[in-house]
């Protein structure tokens, strides 16, 4: 079966394979575990770690409604 191979993190402790089902496992970068040793045989390389883009921050409308309050029921709360 051939699989593909993504870092999961900087510092290269575990890898991400996907098979051509695409069924993904974590694989601990541990010469002990088996997994890791077939990646290392088998000559395939990983993709590089990329870092997800970070989230966008909240919206007012969002900040609100997360603290449980409605346009309307800060305003009544500020006297507007």
């Amino acid at each position: 079966m051939s699989y593909t191979y993504e870092w999961l993190s900087e510092e290269k402790l575990s890898l991400k394979r996907v098979d051509g089902e695409g069924k993904v496992s974590s694989i601990p970068a541990d010469p002990g575990n088996r997994d890791y040793d077939e990646f290392l045989s088998s000559g395939a390389t990983a993709e590089e770690y990329v870092a997800p883009e970070p989230p966008a921050p909240p919206t007012p409308a969002e900040k609100l409604a997360a603290a449980g309050l409605t346009v309307d029921e800060l305003k009544e709360l500020l006297g507007l």
